[in-house]
Order: structure tokens, then sequence, then C-alpha cells
């Protein structure tokens, strides 16, 4: 089944802070915040599978369909899901921000997906996945201030962003991600989309990044 490929994680999800009845509220947010961004951007529930849970994170996996170009996920979506969490963020108590404000980290790609009894698998949800958790993502996550950091595979540039459609800038598309799967070099490219910096600089607990 051909799909397109977003994953979502969360920054620090094993800081101590994080207690497991943070954890709990955090994923539920995580999951509110990814359902009112599809909302917001016109995707419908019959155009995506049902979620598939990543523990800190989630794997969202959406339908060919005509009425969503692969361009609004990255024109609407990913700036409502930014909004959202920049939003959520502010109305987070001084004394609880530093366990409860939430940075994400989040990946596009598109491709062949299989499915069997236990969930979805194949090469392109590995490079998807294999993207995400790339240090480079990582660092560039921990020094921005926007809550969210994209990463998308080439063939989503190269298909996509390098044609600067309506509301995606390909010169704010970095390149630089590269991780080895299936014995080949594949590359990412890094997008940091606008957002609200908190005023409390301990917004989230960083002794740990994963």
């Amino acid at each position: 089944m051909h799909r397109s490929i977003l994953v979502v994680d969360l920054e620090n999800s094993t800081a101590a802070l994080r207690t497991n009845p943070v954890k709990e509220e955090l994923r539920c947010q995580i999951y509110c915040l990814l359902r009112q961004a599809m909302a917001d951007t016109g995707i419908e529930d019959r155009w995506c599978d049902p979620f598939e849970d990543r523990g800190d994170g989630v794997l969202a996996l959406i339908h060919p369909v005509d009425q969503l170009p692969k361009t609004y996920l990255l024109s609407r979506l990913i700036p409502a899901l930014t909004r959202g969490l920049t939003d959520y963020n502010q109305c987070v108590p001084d004394a609880e921000r530093p366990g409860h404000c939430m940075r994400m980290r989040a990946v596009l790609h598109a491709g062949e997906v299989h499915r069997d009894d236990n969930g979805p698998f194949g090469e392109a949800v590995d490079l998807a996945c294999r993207l995400l958790d790339s240090p480079k993502v990582k660092r560039c996550l921990r020094v921005s201030s926007s809550p969210l950091v994209l990463v998308v595979s080439e063939d989503i540039y190269w298909g996509i962003v390098k044609h600067g459609y309506d509301g995606i800038c390909p010169s704010s598309y970095h390149p630089g991600v590269r991780v080895l799967l299936g014995g080949r070099r594949r590359q990412g490219f890094v997008h940091t989309p606008p957002g609200l910096q908190l005023a409390s600089s301990d917004s989230s607990p960083r002794e740990h990044v994963a």
C-alpha cells in the first residue's frame, strides 16, 4: 500500500522529571495535538490508517487521495502542528514547564508500506524512523527556538519541496542528514518551522536528548 508516512517523536521523553503519570499526560497531548492538526488541515479520518503508537511518539500513515496532495502535509499540517505545540506550551504553568512542555521531531516520507497482524512495516517505514532518529536532527531541535523540527526524505524534497509550491520555501530545507539503510546512503533535509520561544529558558528538561 502506498502511504505518506508521518512520524512524530517527543524530545527528552526519558527525562527524570517525566514520571509515568507525566508520560501518560504527554502521550494524551501528543495524540490530541496531532488529531487537531490533521483536522485543521482537512485530513479526514477515512484518509488515514489508525495511528500506530510508538511509546513517546506516533506513526501516521496517510492515504494517497486526490483531495489531499502531499503539499498540504508540508504547507498546512506541519505549521498547524507547530502552532498547536506553541499554544500548548504557552498554557503550561511556569512551575510545570520543565516536565510538561513538549518539543518534537517529525519526519515525512512516502513509499510502499506492508502490513501484517502486528502492524505496518517495510523499508519505507524503516527509512522514516532512521531519519527521525538521526543525531543531526536531534541536535537541530536542541538548539532551535521552535517546538518542532521536521526532516523530509530526499524523495519528498526532490519531488515536492524543491518546486516551491504555495506555502513551501525550498531555501528553508537544509541538507546534511545522512543515514545508512539497506547498504545505501540516504539523505534527509531539515526544516525548522517558525515557532514562538518560551520566555523561560527551562522550558524542557535538557539532561538527556532522546
